[in-house]
Order: C-alpha cells, then structure tokens, then sequence
C-alpha cells in the first residue's frame, strides 16, 4: 500500500531583484516522536553526522525529519512514513509549514536536510534503545 501525501515545508528562495533558485524540493520522513527524539539525539552525538530541521507536531504523536528530494521513492523503514512535499528552493520557512506543528530543530538552525541514510541508521539504533528499555520493565 502506497500513501502519498502533500505537504509544503520548503519554500521558494529569491530576494528581491535576484533571478529565482532552481528548483530542489524536499521530503518528508515522519516517525512516532519517542523514537525520533531517540534519533535526533543519536544524530547530533554523532561524528560529523549532522541533522536538518526536524518538525513536531502539536499533539506530541510524530516527529518528521527533512530529508533530501526523491527519498520518499525508495523509503522503507517500518514504524514511519516518508512523503514527498510540494516544497520548492533551498531555504525552509521559519514558520511550521502545518497548522498544528511547530520546528523542534528550526531551519537555519541546522542543516538542509538530514541525510536518509544517516537517518535510517539512527532510526534503527533509536528502535533497539526504545526495545532495549522496554524490557528492562
């Protein structure tokens, strides 16, 4: 089953009297938020791992990394979805592109867009910790 859904979190980039920035767009990975606190922390411990603005919603429920164009093609984690945006340019809004959202790690303080391999890997050691922890109950 494929679910596709349209978000805008990139915006066009152009300053007035500047000729607009080609086109790049960007992708959405949305986690349940435990684990994706988990992995927030894995990336911004990591060595040279760095981790673009990650999106939070108001209801505590998901986290979504932004990752870079054409991901949601090829995306395959279990527990978590990566949908395409409607986004466009190469700078994001500093206002939540979602009602009901806010920025846990805004853009311009943090990279781009979060690799999405560096993600998977993050994601898959967050999911062992959170077991981990679990069953030590």
């Amino acid at each position: 089953m494929e679910t596709r859904q349209s978000i805008e979190v990139c915006a066009p980039l152009t300053r007035c009297g500047e000729p607009p920035v080609p086109e790049t767009g960007c992708d959405l990975v949305t986690v349940p938020t435990r684990q994706g606190l988990e992995a927030v922390d894995i990336l911004r411990r990591g060595a040279g791992d760095a981790v673009g603005p990650v999106l939070h919603d108001d209801g505590g429920e998901t986290l979504g990394f932004v990752v870079p164009p054409g991901t949601a093609a090829a995306w395959d984690v279990p527990g978590s979805t990566c949908t395409e945006t409607d986004g466009r340019g190469l700078r994001l809004n500093p206002e939540p592109p979602v009602e009901g959202s806010d920025w846990l790690l805004p853009p311009g303080e943090a990279d781009l867009a979060t690799d999405p391999a560096v993600l998977r890997a993050a994601l898959g050691e967050a999911a062992r910790l959170i077991a981990a922890a679990d069953n030590c109950r």
